[in-house]
């Protein structure tokens, strides 16, 4: 991101859009968690991190619970409306024309709104996007949980804008 401040702007707003806009029924922690469902699947260790620890944050729960909804969301208490909705983004993770009418239907019966189903698929769509950035780059990460989770209090106070930071001239 430092090196194409240019680039990094409308991503970072588009982030910060999507996960923060406090106008969404879905909240800021299901919201994170979709993203780090999608970075998983995806194998990005990176944004799995970032999110997973802000999902962690929002959702007050271990960041084991996190590790955990992403091996097996279907076998968790998430939520049947969660669940559905990350079905979904795992089918839009494998491509967009996966995602059939019958997923569709089941968020709907759980309780998941069209503005949820949507929010969901443009999350997972704009994750893909993000992952392949991010790794495409070599971009390098810690590996260290610890990181991420230390840091997630500050980037739920700043949001994704403030992460900017300009090149060195």
């Amino acid at each position: 991101m430092t090196y194409s401040p240019e680039t990094a702007r409308p991503m970072n707003e588009l982030a910060e859009y999507l996960l923060r806009n406090e106008d969404n029924t879905l909240t800021r922690g299901e919201r994170e968690l979709i993203g780090t469902y999608v970075s998983y699947l995806n194998d990005c260790h990176f944004c799995q991190s970032v999110h997973g620890a802000m999902a962690g944050h929002y959702m007050n729960c271990d960041i084991s619970e996190i590790e955990n909804f992403k091996r097996d969301f279907a076998g968790s208490d998430l939520s049947e409306k969660m669940k559905s909705l990350l079905t979904i983004a795992a089918s839009v993770q494998r491509g967009g024309k996966n995602v059939t009418p019958g997923q569709v239907d089941a968020a709907k019966a759980s309780g998941a709104t069209d503005r949820e189903i949507h929010d969901t698929v443009l999350i997972a769509a704009a994750f893909c996007m993000f992952n392949r950035y991010v790794d495409g780059l070599g971009t390098w990460a810690p590996q260290e949980t610890s990181f991420y989770v230390n840091r997630a209090p500050m980037r739920a106070r700043d949001g994704y804008v403030a992460s900017i930071v300009q090149a060195p001239q």
